[in-house]
């Protein structure tokens, strides 16, 4: 369907793409120093958000994908659109907002997972907190093949949490769901619900990933899946071990890749988008799982949540490779660059 407005003509109809994917983004503020956020004197600008970066990973890889969410009518939501927008991503859904403003974050250059690691948030009341089944485009975000997910999401706003639990209930004709855990508990406020609530919405989604150290404090993927029957494809992630895939009666596990890492921001996202890429490629669980973590080691080896992803050749030729090339492939900076460094790349550590 069609309509006419002061702008032209526009369709009601979105076009249907591989993957929507539906959360906040903000301006991050990447420190131009290490050390502490009160001695940095200046920073560079960057963008971080899960979803979005989902979205940009599998539109660099070749996918139709479209981010959906609400942004301030300010100059950081015109940044973050137009730089989405750069990686091939449909944006054309986004929504702007009057009355409240884009989040934005500042981060120390440490490892995240140090307590040295600092983070600072300005996103309370943004404009992504007022996503509500009132205020989005609810057929333009079922206009997927895949629809794509956060556990962040939730915990913005209970305008956000009433919207998920839309997108996650099962109804006949609705995208295939996918569901990225990511309990963030400083989101959660100390809410003791949060957990349970991510629980929740995962039952409701037929792709769940969630980190081994996120899993409701469960020992093991096998305990996971006692506890996640419902997803069809259930997805634990083990960190430096590897990942485990259940789908229907099988079980599959593919170790980790062995990686110089530069800076551990964005693998978990870029995992999701390798595995969804192949899942939507039809491949088989084993080289879902591996191009997960080849996605992941792209996002590792450079600094910021965002990195070019290998061809698509090239992720297939070291994701078909064998049980042993593949425990002694290990993989640095730059290794996503043209297949001349192929060689290089498999090795003994």
């Amino acid at each position: 369907m069609t309509i006419v407005t002061l702008d032209g003509p526009r369709s009601t109809t979105p076009d249907v793409v591989d993957v929507v994917t539906l959360g906040e983004s903000m301006v991050t503020f990447l420190p131009s120093v290490p050390g502490r956020l009160a001695d940095v004197p200046s920073f560079d600008r960057a963008i971080g958000g899960a979803e979005s970066n989902v979205a940009c990973v599998l539109a660099a890889a070749g996918h139709t994908a479209r981010w959906i969410s609400r942004v301030g009518a300010d100059g950081f939501g015109d940044h973050l659109v137009e730089a989405i927008g750069a990686y091939g991503v449909d944006v054309s859904a986004v929504r702007r907002d009057p009355d409240r403003p884009t989040g934005v974050y500042f981060r120390t250059a440490g490892d995240r997972a140090t307590d040295a690691h600092e983070v600072a948030y300005y996103r309370a009341g943004s404009a992504a907190s007022a996503m509500s089944v009132r205020t989005m485009d609810l057929d333009a975000i079922r206009s997927g093949r895949v629809l794509h997910l956060s556990g962040i999401t939730p915990a913005l706003s209970a305008d956000c949490l009433n919207l998920m639990r839309e997108l996650t209930a099962r109804r006949p004709g609705r995208p295939l769901v996918s569901f990225d855990v990511n309990h963030r508990p400083g989101l959660w406020r100390g809410d003791a619900d949060g957990a349970r609530v991510l629980l929740e919405l995962a039952r409701g989604a037929d792709i769940v990933f969630v980190g081994e150290d996120e899993a409701w404090g469960l020992g093991g993927p096998e305990a996971v899946r006692a506890a996640l029957p419902e997803p069809d494809l259930l997805v634990v992630k083990q960190g430096a071990t590897g990942a485990t895939a259940f789908h229907g009666p099988h079980v599959t596990s593919v170790p980790a890749l062995t990686v110089d890492v530069v800076a551990a921001v964005g693998a978990g996202d870029a995992f999701a988008a390798g595995f969804l890429s192949a899942t939507l490629r039809g491949l088989p669980e084993r080289d879902r799982l591996r191009h997960g973590h080849l996605m992941a080691a792209a996002a590792l080896t450079v600094p910021g949540d965002l990195a070019t992803p290998p061809a698509r050749e090239h992720a297939d030729r070291l994701a078909a490779l064998d049980d042993d090339a593949w425990g002694t492939l290990r993989l640095g900076p730059g290794w996503t660059q043209p297949a001349e460094r192929a060689e290089e790349e498999v090795r003994t550590p």
